[in-house]
């Protein structure tokens, strides 16, 4: 079926018809990834078939709980999104940046085959797709590139899926990514539950998806099919029990930068970077060096970083957030508002991992409505203390 304005017209597929979509994948020679269970968490790795898919496990979340459980039905997608982000293949925990002899001679690399072979992402959620295309502005089309995320990122293959049922820590309505994918896909898959007749619906958002679709069996979407999966994202979206007021925010942060709730979360904060580990959007690295025993051989490694450790923001002569309430400070106020002076746009995307990996459920979206209506109150005040002395 032909592209219409760059997305094709809905076509459905069967469910048995996506281990042939997996199987397509696989045989143009992709590194397929996507969702899998594995130690009580949907975690994303190699898939060699559809069998591998999470099917019938749901995930509650709530700030500071994440659990995976029996569903009421046989659904591969009914999770949300776990620990695991799709920055961890685009920009690894870690990687190896040189390594040399005593001599300082370079040592070629020798465990280089999976970057040769491209990536195909499976089971991408509209949040998450955002997630990608905000890495892509601060890796690629900043002043410096990154190459190992410029390799990765390269022929990258993207199917993704709407989401049916958002966690309780979900937002992504009020960020503009989600429930539901419009750009940035190869497939786009909907899932459509029914008790007795369960399938998808598949829009193309690329040649290379058109091609992918053509080899599964597959018809176009009638009205009622159509009408079905517009019922599945209105339900989804009346399910989200949280929003981010994104209006002014920037400015509101920067006006409250001593404002006393920073101190009052920071007591609560553990410094643990769980929510920058988790985050899809999150880019801090450090650098290190390394030696074998015998000092022979010297490596040079990046590793994923947070702001939340001390040594973090070590400069010469010391270390500059002393405390959990600026180190806090920092992580929000760039996620929110200085993110948006470096790349045009917020570094959050609203997917809730950093509310349900939070172990004391810190709650991103209450944090800023707090300063919010604070700031509101304040600015109230003062107004009536200002006409208050105009009529005296």
């Amino acid at each position: 079926m032909p592209l219409k304005n760059g997305v094709m017209e809905m076509a459905r597929i069967e469910t048995d018809g996506l281990a042939g979509l997996v199987s397509a994948i696989l045989d143009v020679g992709y590194r397929l990834l996507g969702p899998a269970l594995s130690d009580g968490a949907i975690v994303y790795k190699d898939l060699e078939s559809a069998e591998a898919l999470p099917a019938g496990q749901e995930d509650e979340q709530a700030p500071g709980i994440y659990r995976i459980q029996k569903g009421n039905s046989e659904a591969l997608f009914s999770y949300i999104v776990g620990p695991h982000s799709w920055k961890r293949f685009l920009h690894p925990p870690r990687i190896r940046l040189a390594c040399y002899d005593r001599e300082l001679n370079p040592i070629p690399e020798t465990d280089s085959e999976d970057k040769v072979q491209p990536l195909a992402f499976f089971g991408v959620r509209p949040c998450e797709i955002a997630a990608i295309r905000i890495q892509d502005q601060v890796f690629l089309e900043g002043p410096y590139i990154d190459r190992e995320y410029e390799s990765n990122r390269k022929n990258l293959l993207i199917v993704a899926v709407d989401c049916s049922r958002p966690a309780q820590t979900c937002f992504c309505a009020s960020m503009g990514t989600g429930p539901s994918a419009h750009e940035g896909f190869d497939l786009a898959l909907t899932e459509i539950q029914l008790e007795d007749e369960p399938y998808f619906l598949v829009r193309v958002g690329t040649e290379i998806g058109e091609r992918l679709l053509e080899a599964v069996p597959h018809r176009p979407a009638n009205a009622e099919e159509i009408s079905q999966r517009n019922a599945v994202l209105a339900r989804a979206e009346r399910r989200l029990q949280r929003s981010l007021d994104t209006t002014g925010l920037p400015e509101l942060l920067r006006r409250n930068f001593d404002h006393p709730r920073w101190e009052q979360t920071g007591k609560r904060c553990l410094s643990c970077g769980n929510c920058t580990m988790v985050c899809p959007t999150c880019f801090c690295a450090t650098v290190e060096e390394v030696t074998d025993l015998t000092g022979d051989r010297a490596e040079r490694w990046r590793t994923w970083d947070s702001c939340f450790t001390a040594d973090f923001s070590y400069i010469h002569g010391g270390i500059v957030r002393h405390s959990t309430k600026s180190r806090y400070r920092q992580w929000m106020t760039h996620k929110l508002s200085t993110w948006v002076d470096q790349f045009g746009t917020s570094g959050c995307v609203g997917c809730g991992r950093c509310l349900t990996w939070c172990p004391v459920g810190i709650d991103i979206t209450e944090e800023a409505a707090f300063i919010r209506s604070h700031d509101m109150q304040s600015k109230s005040d003062s107004r009536k203390r200002r006409d208050g002395n105009e009529n005296h």
